[in-house]
């Protein structure tokens, strides 16, 4: 049974940093595209970033380019996504998602074959 878990949220100040964790588990990823994606109260999932498992290549929104970094570790199972410079407006709940043969630049939610129950990210200004 697959699993995706994630950790790693809290409550932070603006300009802080947070390291979000996806343990994955329950088949072999190396086929898969891993993604981050967001939802703040009120608003829709958005796509935060996606790394393709067995090359490594990954892809950004504009939002979070030059902030975030999204990796995988292949001894571990999991893909990271180190945030810095937090603002108000990155508080959201972080999901983590699969999808078979997906592209790192898949950003919508559409298709995805696993997802992950979320962690809250709350950065206060």
């Amino acid at each position: 049974q697959v699993q995706l878990v994630e950790s790693g949220g809290g409550l932070v100040q603006a300009g802080d940093s947070l390291r979000l964790s996806c343990a994955a588990s329950g088949r072999t990823f190396n086929n898969y595209a891993m993604y981050w994606f967001r939802q703040a109260p009120g608003k829709e999932r958005e796509f935060v970033a996606g790394i393709r498992w067995s090359s490594g290549n990954n892809y950004y929104a504009d939002s979070v380019k030059g902030r975030f970094t999204i990796s995988r570790d292949n001894a571990k199972n999991t893909v990271d996504l180190q945030m810095n410079s937090l603002k108000p407006e990155d508080t959201a709940v972080y999901y983590c998602a699969a999808d078979l043969f997906g592209s790192e630049r898949a950003t919508t939610t559409h298709g995805m074959d696993y997802w992950g129950k979320g962690t809250l990210v709350t950065v206060s200004s």
